[in-house]
C-alpha cells in the first residue's frame, strides 16, 4: 500500500502493516522462522557478513515484521523486540547509563522498573532518583551534570498521574538526557511518545498487542539519534525474543485497534459510572473531566485504554480483599491488556513522593471485553462487600 497507507484509518494500517505477502508468495501473514544458524553461500561471504540475515539473535523475517509495524505505529528509526515488558525496561536503560550517571525516574513507576533501579542499577554504581510525576518543566531543579537518562510513564501506574511529556523532554534535553517513557497504557494509537520529543518508546506487547493474556514480548523504539547505540547493546545482551510469541503479537495487532476501542468505550462507562456509586471515593481515569491530569490527556492523547483505578472509601486491606473476594467475573490478576476483566489491590508502599494521600485502598480494573452490565453488577457486589466486611 505503501504511501497510501501513511493517509488510511488506523485499523486498514493495522490490517496491513509490517510484511507485504508478496514477498512470502502471496500468504497474507509472514513465516514463522525459528532459527539459530543461518548458512553462508561461501567463505567470503561469511567473513564479511555480507548477506540480510547472519544469526538468529541478529533478527529473522518474523522479527523484521513486527519492528516494521512496530517503527510505522511509533514513528520510530528502529525497534527492537525483546522478550518481555521489563525487558524492554531493562534494556534501554542498561543502554544509556554507566556506572557514576545519575537517573530521573518518576516516582509512579511500574514497580518491576523500580526494582530492577534499586537493585541491578544501583549496584552497578548509578545513581537512582525519583521524582514527582507532576514535576512537569520543573525537573529542570532536579538535573544534575551526570544526568543521563529521565524515565516517564504517563499515565503512572496504578493512581493514574499525567506527565507534562512535551515539558519534561524539553527540560531534559536541554540537560543532554536521552528521554525514554513506558507506553504500554495508550499504546502508539492513542500516544506517540516520539512525537511529543521522546527519544525511546518502551512498550510491554504483552498487554493490548497480544490481547489474549497468553504471552511475554516487549519492544523498544527508538529515534535516529538513539536506536544504534539501543541495538548494540541489544545484541550484546542477546535479549533475542522467541518467534512464535513475535508472531502472535503481530497478528495480534491486526485486532488491536477494534479491541482497544471496545476496552476504552467499556472502561469510561464504568469509571463515570463509578463516580456516583456509594463507597467509592475517587476514581482514578485521566479521561475523565474529575482527574486532576485531564487537561494534559486532553491535549496529548487521542484516547484511553481499559485499565483504571478507584479508592474505596476507607476500610484497609480487609475492606480491599472483601472486595476482591466477592468478584465472580473480574479475575484477580496481574498484567492486563488481554480480553479479560481483571482487579488487583495497589501496594503503593514503595512509593517515596507519589504516596497519595487516599481515602482507602486502591482497588485497579482491567476492564476487558465483556458485557457492560455484567462488570457492573459484579463490581457491585464487590462495593457492596467492601461496606459490609
Amino acid at each position: 500500500m505503501g504511501q497510501k497507507r501513511q493517509k488510511a484509518g488506523v485499523n486498514t494500517r493495522l490490517a496491513h502493516m509490517g510484511n507485504d505477502p508478496r514477498d512470502f508468495f502471496g500468504f497474507v501473514n509472514p513465516p514463522v522462522v525459528h532459527a539459530s544458524t543461518v548458512l553462508f553461500p561461501d567463505a567470503a561471504t561469511m567473513a564479511a557478513r555480507n548477506q540480510k540475515y547472519t544469526y538468529g539473535t541478529r533478527g529473522t523475517p518474523t522479527t523484521d515484521a513486527l519492528a516494521a509495524a512496530m517503527n510505522e505505529l511509533e514513528g520510530a528509526a528502529g525497534t527492537i523486540i525483546v522478550p518481555s515488558g521489563l525487558a524492554a525496561v531493562c534494556v534501554p536503560l542498561l543502554a544509556f547509563l554507566s556506572a557514576g550517571d545519575h537517573v530521573l525516574i518518576v516516582d509512579s513507576v511500574y514497580h518491576p522498573t523500580r526494582r530492577f533501579a534499586d537493585t541491578m542499577l544501583k549496584r552497578l554504581g548509578v545513581d537512582v532518583q525519583y521524582y514527582d510525576p507532576l514535576a512537569g518543566a520543573q525537573i529542570t531543579g532536579l538535573m544534575k551534570p551526570n544526568t543521563k537518562v529521565v524515565f516517564t510513564e504517563s499515565p503512572g501506574s496504578n493512581t493514574f498521574e499525567m506527565q507534562d511529556i512535551p515539558a519534561i523532554a524539553a527540560a531534559a534535553h536541554e540537560g543532554g538526557a536521552v528521554v525514554m517513557m513506558d507506553n504500554t497504557w495508550a499504546t502508539p494509537l492513542y500516544f506517540r511518545p516520539l512525537d511529543h520529543g521522546v527519544d525511546i518508546s518502551i512498550h510491554a506487547a504483552t498487554k493490548y498487542p497480544a490481547g489474549h493474556s497468553d504471552l511475554l514480548l516487549g519492544t523498544v523504539s527508538a529515534n535516529d539519534a538513539c536506536f544504534e547505540r539501543l541495538y548494540d547493546t541489544f545484541l550484546t545482551l542477546g535479549a533475542c525474543a522467541g518467534p512464535d510469541d513475535v508472531y502472535q503479537v503481530l497478528r495480534g495487532l491486526r485486532t488491536m485497534g477494534v479491541r482497544l476501542a471496545r476496552h476504552q468505550e467499556s472502561a469510561l462507562e464504568i469509571a463515570r459510572w463509578l463516580e456516583g456509586q456509594p463507597g467509592v471515593a475517587q476514581v482514578l481515569h485521566p479521561a475523565l473531566e474529575s482527574h486532576p491530569g485531564h487537561a494534559i490527556w486532553k491535549r496529548d492523547f487521542s484516547g484511553a485504554s481499559g485499565i483504571f483505578s478507584i479508592v474505596l472509601d476507607g476500610g484497609g486491606e480487609p475492606a480491599a480483599h472483601a472486595f476482591l473476594d466477592a468478584l465472580e467475573i473480574f479475575g484477580l490478576g496481574y498484567s492486563w491488556g488481554g480480553y479479560e476483566s481483571l482487579a488487583v489491590h495497589v501496594f503503593l508502599g514503595d512509593r517515596t513522593i507519589a504516596t497519595g494521600p487516599y481515602a482507602g485502598p486502591v482497588i485497579r480494573l482491567q476492564i476487558g471485553l465483556e458485557d457492560v452490565d455484567d462488570l457492573k453488577a459484579d463490581i457491585e457486589k464487590g462495593l457492596n462487600a467492601a461496606r459490609t466486611c
